[in-house]
Formats: C-alpha cells, sequence, structure tokens
C-alpha cells in the first residue's frame, strides 16, 4: 500500500536550497569542554598549596612552581578546552621564571588567555584524590578564591576530595593528584 503526500506538506525548492546552504556551512560549536589532570609528590620542607588556599599538613608538594594540583589541572582544563595546547607549553618547568610562582598567577594568565580567545568559563568541576590531609574544611575557602581567580560566580566552582581507599602511591600518602572538568561558552562567532 503506497502512502499519498500532499503536495502542500512537501518543502518548497527555496527551502531545500535554505537548508543545502546551511549543510554547507561549517559547525559552530558554542560549548567546549575539557578535563585536566595533575600530580605531585610529597616533599617535607615545603608548604602545601591546594586551590590557591595554604592547607596545614606535615609535608607539601614537590614542583617547579607551588606546585598546587587543583590549579594546575584547571588550567590544563581550561586550555584544552579553548584549543590551547596544555600547561607545559605555556609555563615549561624549565623555564626559571616560573621557579617558585603562585599557581594563582598562572590561572589568571589562563583565564585571561581563554577570554582573549573568545570564550567565557561556565563552570569548574574538582576532585582532588589524597589519602591526606582531610581537605573538607579547605573545600569552600578554594572554590572562593578559584572563583575569584577567573572571575565567576562562586556557584559555578565545585571541589570534591577522596581518597584512594588505601591504593597506589595516593594510598601509600606518597603523593596526591587532582582532575578538572571545564565548561566553556564561545562569546564571540568562531568564524
Amino acid at each position: 500500500m503506497a502512502l499519498a503526500v500532499s503536495p502542500s506538506r512537501l518543502p518548497s525548492k527555496r527551502a531545500l536550497k535554505v537548508k543545502a546552504t546551511q549543510m554547507n556551512e561549517p559547525l559552530q560549536l558554542k560549548f567546549r569542554v575539557g578535563i585536566g589532570h595533575d600530580v605531585h609528590r610529597f616533599i617535607v620542607g615545603r608548604k602545601l598549596v591546594l586551590g590557591g588556599i595554604e592547607v596545614s599538613h606535615t609535608h607539601g608538594l614537590e614542583g617547579h612552581s607551588d606546585a598546587d594540583v587543583v590549579l594546575h589541572a584547571i588550567c590544563d582544563a581550561l586550555l584544552g578546552a579553548a584549543g590551547l595546547g596544555d600547561i607545559g607549553e605555556h609555563f615549561p618547568n624549565t623555564d626559571a621564571q616560573y621557579q617558585g610562582i603562585a599557581s594563582g598567577v598562572l590561572l589568571k594568565q589562563v583565564e585571561q588567555k581563554v577570554r582573549a580567545a573568545g570564550w567565557s568559563i561556565e563552570n569548574v568541576d574538582v576532585i582532588i584524590l589524597a589519602q591526606e590531609p582531610k581537605l573538607q574544611e579547605y573545600k569552600p575557602k578554594m572554590k572562593y578564591h578559584i572563583a575569584g581567580e577567573l572571575n565567576i560566580d562562586p556557584a559555578s566552582v565545585n571541589i570534591k576530595a577522596g581518597t584512594n581507599e588505601g591504593l597506589g602511591f595516593i594510598g601509600a600518602k606518597e603523593g596526591m593528584a587532582a582532575y578538572a572538568v571545564v565548561l566553556l561558552n564561545k562569546t564571540e562567532n568562531i568564524l
């Protein structure tokens, strides 16, 4: 049995031409997602800085800068989402000018690069993996510090912390890691 289609339900030639033109135009992405990761080992004799906040602990993290795994992961996520490479390309650990630098300075520079590329930051979600110290009391401070550095609403920043249940180098209390996911929104046309 053949179905009858009313001519009034068929698209006009003009509508078909418009659709064909739209199909040949490049896809304009309005949103992009980025993921970042960082890891550092613990060392004695250095302060522990996470999310730009000094955290009370017996050990700090070893690194060329202040070794803030949280801000480094966010930097990588932002750069990746904007298609701007990674933190090592922008701030190489072989460059003396970054020796001991506060990672908040790096994050601010990344934020400016992302905005200059025409992106706004919609949200940041972070998970910190550390067997110790316990981070519950520091999470709100990190959230507000990160929001301030990125010029976004604190409600757009989320910080989670968990242990590695005693497994691996994190479980053995040899170091810690952080992962960050960000969502960017295009503020200018891509083309």
